[in-house]
């Protein structure tokens, strides 16, 4: 069973088309959710819990049509919403707690699991304080807090990283990290900062214009091309690049660097063979590094985007 299956999903606010023909199948894991500004993914986050009615097509997690059975799929989910989404009259405690109850937890268990998951999100000194004395990194901890204590068995995040400093980044990236681990939840975590989906996800959903551009495991975007070199050199680029051209090489410049697919068959060999040939230096020569940020913008590129 996948974990969400959207089929023939459309979403329009009025001219505007957030959602053009979805079709998307799922599974469990640590999922990426990519896409430039406006590309539709917090209305596809919000149309998974079923807070944003789609205008066409069907809309299933957990084998239950979020249409149908909105509230069914939402004590299941557990949702952090971008921006500072929290009530800073309330105390730490108090904020979770009353998610907790609204998950349908008696109030006892409401406050003894908010107790439990403030120490886990590292909130168990501050929990007594009021929100609206809370820094940026504390708040996301608390707002990561109210959707972790229903006990969700998917976890959507959005932006989760936002406005954090580089410790309290790589803190929350660890608590992403080890969600799914202690609790057996998946996670999707929509974001514009893409190194935090290379470091925590396995999966990956590239969305812009309203159409998933590509969607599924994350390794085969940045597992790297043996046949692609980068090259600096002293001198002249522009005479390099066109010795390196008429020996049957594809080559694209960016900056100093020059991005070299060698004929299949040839290496790095290959290169050093035609440079010396002509009396280029280089000054580097190493196999490209794929990243997800290069592949993200192909993605984009390649789609016309």
């Amino acid at each position: 069973m996948a974990l969400l299956s959207l089929k023939g999903v459309e979403k329009r606010y009025g001219e505007l088309v957030a959602l053009r023909d979805v079709n998307l199948e799922v599974e469990a894991g640590r999922i990426g959710l990519l896409g430039p500004n406006g590309a539709g993914k917090s209305t596809l986050l919000k149309t998974l819990l079923g807070l944003v009615r789609h205008d066409h097509g069907t809309v299933r997690v957990f084998d239950r049509d979020v249409g149908r059975e909105p509230f069914e799929v939402r004590a299941r989910i557990g949702y952090m919403p971008e921006g500072d989404s929290v009530l800073p009259e309330l105390t730490a405690l108090q904020f979770t707690t009353l998610a907790a109850e609204l998950c349908g937890l008696p109030r006892a268990e409401a406050i003894a699991r908010s107790h439990q998951v403030l120490h886990y999100v590292g909130l168990g000194e501050a929990r007594y304080r009021r929100l609206g004395s809370f820094s940026t990194g504390m708040r996301q901890r608390a707002r990561l807090a109210q959707a972790l204590v229903g006990d969700p068995k998917l976890l959507l995040l959005d932006e989760p990283t936002s406005g954090l400093d580089p410790r309290g980044r790589e803190e929350m990236l660890a608590l992403i990290l080890d969600i799914p681990q202690r609790t057996g939840a998946s996670v999707i975590l929509s974001t514009h900062i893409l190194p935090d989906v290379e470091k925590t996800c396995d999966q990956v959903i590239v969305i812009a214009g309203g159409e998933v551009l590509y969607a599924g495991a994350l390794d085969p975007l940045v597992r790297p091309d043996r046949n692609v070199y980068e090259v600096r050199a002293k001198g002249s680029l522009k005479k390099l690049r066109e010795t390196l051209e008429l020996g049957r090489c594809i080559v694209e410049r960016a900056g100093s660097t020059l991005e070299v697919r060698v004929p299949d068959g040839e290496d790095a060999t290959y290169l050093l063979r035609l440079a010396h040939a002509e009396g280029h230096q280089l000054r580097h020569l190493a196999p490209l590094v794929q990243t997800l940020e290069r592949a993200f913008l192909k993605t984009l590129a390649d789609a016309g985007h």
